[in-house]
């Protein structure tokens, strides 16, 4: 089995302990959604897609078990550290990027690595792009407008 695979089916099971069919069916929808733009930008931009990959599916996971955004993005960083070393997926070097995008990826207005930038990017294109009828947030209005130009869209 493929390490994202394998991530996918522990993050699967996570997400099928929440109770509320509503929630669970928007974390899958925003997970999965994220995680496929994630590879998309980390394959144009020359970067490792598997990687994007796995830090896209792992980004909400501490706010969808706690059920709190308070902190998301650094607690977050710390779980997704914690289920990397627990499944024995990435060494080193690749737990220290996704947990850096993790840790980053709400600061959409701050621009950092590479890898913790296709992150942030595929988490406001699954935003932005998953229901046209919401406003495009401010803090992601620049960062949307430079992926459209970036896309041709």
């Amino acid at each position: 089995m493929s390490r994202l695979k394998e991530l996918r089916k522990y993050v699967d099971a996570e997400l099928n302990k929440m109770e509320d069919a509503d929630k669970r069916s928007g974390a899958i929808a925003h997970l999965y959604g994220v995680s496929l733009a994630a590879t998309m930008i980390a394959k144009k931009r020359g970067l490792d897609p598997e990687i994007a990959s796995m830090a896209a599916m792992l980004h909400d996971l501490n706010a969808y078990k706690t059920g709190s955004y308070d902190d998301h993005a650094h607690k977050g960083a710390d779980l997704a550290r914690e289920i990397l070393g627990e499944l024995k997926l990435t060494d080193e070097t690749e737990t220290e990027i996704i947990c850096s995008a993790i840790y980053h990826h709400d600061d959409k207005l701050v621009t950092d690595d590479p890898m913790d930038e296709v992150l942030k990017d595929a988490d406001v294109i699954d935003h932005c792009f998953k229901d046209s009828s919401k406003p495009v947030k401010e803090k992601e209005q620049a960062r949307y407008d430079k992926l459209c130009a970036e896309f041709g869209i």
